[in-house]
């Protein structure tokens, strides 16, 4: 899937900034580790990370349940909407939405760094620079075993995506924050 359209796409179900924030956040992040893997196609690993809470803002109660109906009633209007992409959308919310299961690698990330994503924008909140380019991931570290910190990102899911992914919780923190350095600017952070 083309990003752009897959912009297009998530405008029609997403309006609010904080969750469009959260959307560009997450496809940046995953594009970094498809091009860190080696991947041949890292749009289409951003795409499905932008539009990987498309049902959120309509339906947070039916959050990862609400997807794949909105993607399969979009795929006339989207054909670049593949099976693939509603599989990774839904497996972000395995455990706690449903129980579709990461497989891909791809997948896994998704799952590993939505949380994540969320945990260190936090942090750079609450930084005097409020800036992504001097935090560094001993200070991540620091909040994320802190469980009234940003309270609501899961970090039972970030530590299983990580062992889905077999790397270490720091690293995978490191390359978050990596990624996001990277487009601080068009994050705001």
């Amino acid at each position: 899937m083309k990003f752009e359209n897959a912009k297009l796409l998530l405008s029609k179900y997403v309006k609010g900034e904080t969750l469009l924030r959260h959307s560009l956040t997450v496809a940046v992040v995953m594009e970094y580790f498809a091009k860190e893997l080696g991947e041949a196609n890292p749009e289409f690993w951003k795409s499905a990370g932008f539009v990987h809470d498309i049902d959120f803002e309509l339906y947070p109660g039916e959050h990862c349940v609400k997807a794949k109906e909105i993607l399969e009633s979009e795929k006339q209007n989207f054909p670049e909407i593949t099976d693939e992409i509603i599989h990774a959308v839904l497996s972000h919310g395995y455990k706690v939405a449903n129980s579709v299961e990461p497989v891909s690698q791809m997948e896994k990330v998704l799952y590993a760094i939505d949380e994540l994503t969320g945990l260190v924008f936090a942090c750079t909140m609450v930084r005097p620079s409020k800036s992504v380019n001097d935090l560094e991931a001993k200070s991540v570290i620091k909040k994320f075993k802190t469980p009234a910190f940003a309270a609501n990102c899961n970090r039972e899911i970030i530590s299983n995506g990580a062992r889905m992914l077999g790397i270490d919780l720091n690293a995978l923190i490191e390359k978050t924050i990596l990624a996001m350095r990277a487009h601080s600017a068009e994050l705001g952070v």
